[in-house]
């Protein structure tokens, strides 16, 4: 079956930032999307995982159906077809699979190790679970990718510490929002990484401003996390009303300077700049009371759980296989059920039929022996086929066993007489 699992999507190894906003679904968007695939092509399985740096497609087909997603997806986004469809993705069984694998266990995140992945593919899979698009082959995978995730978890160092910028930005602003009671945090520019800072800023007790210098996306990002915004101008004019200050807004000279503060108050602020070139005068550490953190101080925080992560990769990997491999035998194991079930019900066709002849001259007690003894003959006689079949599947030879049991019996004709 997994021969049939496919893949087609966009991520940050094969498009910009600007193709991946373009193609971003929220989860009512991701609802909608399976329910129209479902619609038009009947998938079983139906999978949409949207996050800032993928969007991507999981779908069980005989059929290569990638151009007509990629279609639907444009035709549901508003956009030309011809404009993106060179950033697409495909993947088909058992690389389809082990990408998704990949995925999860954040082996091909933007971020090595991503902790956030594993619960965005969570969620992905509960939505199309909730929709109906997940047949026992979509949970069985996803039950063996979760599985393999929470070894990870428990046996590597592949999701220790804080690995990106970004991620070490939130954890600093979290350790000194908690000196407050409720503190005024100020984003400034929501370019890939400030949109990562207020993805993991969500659920935080502050007050939370957005400003860019586009205002439709502080808009899109406010309403979504329940945040304030501000005109970028504005909020530079104001920075000293906040006691937390996260910037990554590209400039050519810094734009909040020491100037801004009152040089005699001592009230404790934190200041982070993540702009190349930096946003935040360097002097502005000289004023009473505040932090700043630069981008290559952040950056150093990250470089040892990198360096560590790196090291847990074969680990992962060993992982990973290893539950590719138990997979792909409960797969086989599924395409011979049928055939096991086939044969079954000759040997009871066999049996039914024997005992008609003899039973008529049989009284009740003998009928019942007779029943009784013939049953447990035919679970003998299926028990050794259907352990070589289990076994032909890990050594790959089961179809080759599955052809000969149907050539021995006819069971592919008795399954076309009773069709008709």
């Amino acid at each position: 079956m997994y021969q049939n699992f496919r893949l087609v999507g966009v991520s940050y190894r094969t498009s910009c930032i600007n193709i991946r906003e373009k193609l971003s679904f929220d989860e009512e968007e991701n609802r909608s999307l399976i329910v129209r695939f479902k619609e038009i092509f009947g998938f079983e399985d139906i999978l949409v995982l949207s996050t800032c740096n993928r969007t991507e497609i999981y779908y069980s087909s005989p059929q290569d159906l990638d151009d007509k997603i990629i279609s639907i997806v444009c035709f549901q986004k508003g956009i030309e077809m011809e404009e993106v469809s060179s950033d697409f993705k495909t993947l088909q069984g058992i690389e389809a699979v082990r990408h998704l694998y990949n995925v999860t266990l954040g082996l091909d995140a933007k971020v090595l190790g991503d902790i956030q992945i594993s619960n965005q593919v969570k969620r992905a899979y509960q939505c199309a679970a909730d929709e109906g698009t997940a047949s026992p082959f979509l949970h069985r995978l996803m039950h063996s990718i979760l599985f393999a995730n929470k070894q990870v978890v428990q046996e590597t160092a592949f999701r220790d510490g804080v690995a990106s910028t970004s991620y070490a930005s939130v954890e600093l602003v979290k350790q000194i929002a908690g000196n407050f009671r409720h503190p005024n945090i100020l984003i400034l520019g929501l370019g890939e990484i400030g949109s990562d800072v207020v993805d993991n800023l969500k659920g935080i007790d502050a007050e939370v401003t957005l400003a860019n210098r586009t205002i439709k996306k502080a808009d899109k990002l406010a309403e979504a996390y329940g945040f304030g915004v501000l005109d970028i101008e504005t909020a530079l004019e104001q920075v000293a009303n906040y006691d937390i200050i996260v910037s990554s807004i590209r400039t050519s000279t810094p734009v909040i300077r020491s100037g801004h503060f009152d040089k005699t108050s001592v009230k404790q602020k934190l200041l982070i700049d993540l702009s190349v070139p930096r946003s935040i005068s360097p002097g502005i550490e000289k004023v009473p009371g505040i932090i700043l953190y630069n981008i290559d101080q952040l950056e150093e925080k990250t470089q040892d759980t990198l360096t560590r992560r790196r090291a847990a990769i074969p680990a992962v990997e060993a992982i990973r296989d290893t539950a590719i491999e138990e997979f792909k035998t409960w797969d086989k194991e599924m395409m011979v059920s049928p055939a096991i079930q086939k044969f079954k019900e000759a040997l009871e066709d066999i049996r039914n039929k024997e005992l008609a002849r003899y039973l008529k001259k049989a009284d009740a007690e003998q009928a019942k022996l007779l029943d009784k003894v013939t049953k447990g003959i035919i679970q003998k006689v299926i028990k050794l086929p259907a352990i070589q079949l289990k076994a032909a599947c890990k050594r790959g030879e089961a179809e080759t066993l599955v052809d000969v049991l149907n050539d021995l019996f006819d069971l592919d004709r008795k399954k076309v007489q009773e069709k008709s």
